[in-house]
């Protein structure tokens, strides 16, 4: 499991443009579930997605399968 949070890594700078733009997202889950909300955070091992209750929900990162903008 990953322990440093690599900031160079493209991957990783286009969800920090999500969070800056407050982006809403759509992320598939490995369990086929599908949510929607904006990226609040994210750290080395989870993502915190806030719903459209404003609800936060911790994800981990090997949980998702992919990340896509909405609208």
């Amino acid at each position: 499991m990953a322990t440093e949070f690599d900031t160079g890594l493209p991957s990783i700078r286009k969800l920090q443009g999500y969070i800056k733009d407050k982006t809403p997202i759509e992320l598939k889950l490995v369990t086929g579930d599908v949510m929607t909300g904006k990226l609040f955070w994210q750290d080395a091992q989870y993502f915190c997605l806030v719903d459209d209750t404003e609800k936060q929900i911790l994800i981990a990162r090997s949980a998702a399968v992919y990340f896509k903008p909405v609208g």
